[in-house]
């Protein structure tokens, strides 16, 4: 696997240079080490998901998803079409897209590795670009159709079966490939083979990625990995009502789009180590190191049904995050019964009659300071913050 170069802004601390370079989990300063024992097992906050497609549960089918983890072999193919011929070289689309390795290799603690390799040629589409159904909304089987012919076309130049997922990327000429949907193959179609080897995953980039650059690749790839869409499919009067900026797969340009340490949970970036568990009555006081590092207590969950438990983790300014809009305790509720779409994740909002900051969106002031609670009086929640410092907060989370 090939880490990505990392700038960090490092404390002082006593260990040597060699140690220190064999410890690449350990991002920006090193925070300071806090026990936390957990009522619980962990094992009894990790709820299983009944959507039977990308949901929130930890039970998530490897058999039709890709793990998240070790060097993800990816083939960057380029396409153009009759209609929309390239005229920009491959290398401008490929600039837009490559950056979300490194996001990713960050976000995942050093995790997950995105191997591209680029095939810096333009193989030309059988259909032209207004063919594919994209300005109609894109069916699974419309969507397949695509990904079969950018396959095709590039498979005299590409061994498909040294990958483990493809990167189409449509010339910027395509406008009528106007956004970027991820491909998991469904056992029950035909699918797609080359070079005698499934294409199971697919990202196709689209005119979308001229405005979200890097975490598009984050947002997309997730998918691949199982993780459910965090915004609102009716979008209504504000598409991000249930997380606001918080987590990639919600708002791909919020202000905070680390993915919440629930997710990393899910997808193994997160050890059980790392979680704290109260799914009994009781109460427990943790320190929460801020999910943006790679080490300490991630989070605290509290769970209140089969399908449902209340996270609280900490939040700062820094790698992913360095343009959030409000710093604390941040406390969301997983329910893994409900659809991609369709509010999985709900943020809690400690501040709900408060006018956001200017470049700040609601929810984005969300976090809970030291001093303030959070209570669900029905589930017999209360959650305290009681300090705080640079790497994190004190809580006390009680389930009655």
């Amino acid at each position: 696997m090939r880490p990505p170069h990392l700038s960090s802004t490092t404390r002082p601390v006593l260990l040597p240079l060699l140690l220190a370079a064999l410890l690449p989990l350990l991002l920006l300063a090193t925070p300071p080490a806090r026990a936390a024992t957990a009522a619980d097992s962990v094992s009894a906050c990790a709820l299983r998901g009944t959507t039977g497609w990308t949901d929130e549960g930890q039970n998530t089918d490897y058999s039709v998803f890709k793990r998240p983890s070790g060097t993800i072999k990816v083939a960057m193919i380029f396409v153009d079409f009759p209609d929309a011929p390239a005229t920009e070289s491959p290398a401008e689309d490929a600039a837009q897209i490559t950056p979300g390795a490194d996001w990713l290799w960050n976000a995942s603690y050093g995790k997950a590795w995105l191997a591209i390799t680029q095939h810096q040629r333009w193989v030309r589409m059988p259909h032209n670009s207004t063919e594919y159904g994209y300005e109609r909304g894109l069916s699974h089987d419309e969507h397949e159709a695509y990904v079969k012919d950018a396959v095709t076309a590039a498979d005299p130049y590409v061994d498909f079966s040294q990958y483990d997922m493809v990167y189409a990327v449509a010339t910027r000429n395509a406008s009528a490939i106007s956004f970027t949907p991820t491909y998991v193959y469904d056992p029950g179609t035909a699918g797609v083979v080359a070079d005698g080897s499934r294409i199971k995953w697919a990202v196709t980039f689209g005119q979308d990625m001229w405005h979200w650059g890097r975490k598009l690749v984050a947002h997309e790839t997730g998918h691949t990995f199982g993780l459910p869409d965090l915004y609102a499919f009716a979008a209504g009067t504000d598409a991000h009502r249930f997380v606001g900026g918080w987590d990639v797969m919600g708002l791909i340009g919020g202000a905070g789009p680390q993915y919440f340490a629930w997710q990393s949970w899910k997808l193994g970036w997160t050890q059980d180590s790392q979680v704290v568990c109260r799914a009994s009555a009781g109460s427990d006081t943790v320190y929460l190191t801020a999910v943006e590092y790679g080490s300490g207590t991630k989070m605290a969950v509290i769970r209140t049904g089969p399908t449902t438990a209340y996270v609280v983790e900490s939040r700062r300014s820094v790698q992913a995050d360095t343009a959030v809009c409000s710093t604390g305790a941040l406390i969301y509720r997983i329910d893994t019964s409900v659809r991609t779409g369709e509010g999985p994740i709900r943020v809690m909002d400690a501040k709900p009659s408060a006018t956001p900051a200017s470049g700040c969106r609601p929810l984005d002031d969300a976090p809970y300071w030291a001093g303030e609670s959070f209570t669900d009086a029905a589930a017999g929640v209360r959650i305290d913050v009681l300090n705080a410092d640079g790497y994190g907060e004190t809580v006390r989370i009680t389930k009655s």
